[in-house]
């Protein structure tokens, strides 16, 4: 059942989905380094019949106005440090330091096929900054302050403001099952990346399990995959479910990593193959849901010791 289908099934009275999205490593390992700290807010919503995403949808090969399920606009800020933030040096064979901050358009297909099969594509939208300009450093200063944790003082070595240009897609082939009284969702998932902050090409597979999924759709996205990859719909009942991924990614660009574009700066030898394992929950009580992700990611770069793991936290709600 598509995101239109289930908006106009007695839930018409929500008009928009706020979510607000925590990423940070202290969330799984309690380490403090490399994807060390993301935030974002995002405004999910069904467009009207005259609204002016439907207008860009129909210009978009592939896409068309009439089946566009669903739109949201996000804001996010991302910060990325070597792991020994306490020295001053610049450190040369660990990933640069890097603040983030992107706003996006995500638009969102789910397309019914036969026997409850359906098929979801996003398409998302980013621009943005990385450099001094995004402010990485005065936050992780000041909140690490706040909290009594170690000063961060390499920042002066951080990649140099250049403007973000990044476009993501992403495709899923969806299928119900059941296990007992549960319902469950799987399938295989492809897509890519364009831009000077990300260029890649991925593939991978995903699996939902629990109860009230037609009340849900698809899973927290972590970076580099573009947001509004999930959601839910309000309901008189409460729902959950749990969920695995697995993604592979052939990463032709990673500004992160390669650093700056068009200017010196400091870089590494970045792994063109990177695999993320992704395991989490989700509880949903009529017009809220609460997710956590955990994510392990192979190393990103030649020099890296040791691959990442961290966490993210997603609550949202209908307004």
């Amino acid at each position: 059942m598509t995101l239109v289908l289930l908006a106009l099934s007695g839930t018409t009275a929500a008009s928009g989905l706020l979510s607000l999205t925590s990423d940070n490593d202290l969330y799984s390992s309690g380490d403090d380094g490399h994807y060390t700290n993301g935030a974002e807010i995002s405004w999910g919503f069904v467009p009207e019949a005259d609204h002016w995403t439907r207008d860009v949808a129909d210009y978009i090969p592939g896409w068309q106005k009439d089946t566009l399920s669903g739109a949201s606009y996000s804001l996010a800020h991302q910060m990325f440090t070597p792991n020994q933030i306490s020295r001053r040096d610049l450190i040369e064979d660990d990933r640069p330091y890097a603040g983030v901050l992107l706003t996006g358009l995500t638009l969102l297909s789910d397309t019914p096929r036969t026997n409850g099969q359906r098929t979801a594509q996003t398409l998302a939208f980013n621009i943005g900054l990385v450099g001094p300009g995004a402010g990485g450093k005065p936050i992780q200063r000041e909140f690490h302050k706040l909290i009594g944790s170690n000063r961060p003082h390499g920042w002066s070595h951080q990649l140099h403001n250049e403007p973000i240009l990044n476009m993501t897609y992403r495709r899923a082939w969806l299928a119900p099952a059941h296990l007992g009284n549960m319902a469950v969702e799987y399938g295989p998932h492809a897509g890519f990346a364009l831009g000077n902050l990300y260029t890649y090409g991925a593939a991978g597979g995903t699996i939902r399990m629990g109860q009230n999924l037609d009340r849900s759709f698809g899973i927290p996205a972590v970076p580099p995959a573009e947001s509004g990859q999930s959601g839910f719909l309000p309901g008189a009942s409460n729902g959950w479910y749990v969920f695995a991924g697995l993604e592979g990614r052939y990463m032709a660009r990673n500004l992160l990593l390669d650093g700056n574009t068009f200017e010196n700066s400091h870089s590494v030898d970045r792994k063109p193959w990177v695999g993320d394992i992704t395991l989490g929950a989700a509880m949903m009580w009529k017009s809220a849901q609460l997710s956590y992700t955990y994510i392990w990611r192979t190393k990103e770069f030649e020099t890296q010791e040791d691959n990442d793991q961290f966490g993210s936290i997603t609550l949202s709600f209908w307004l």
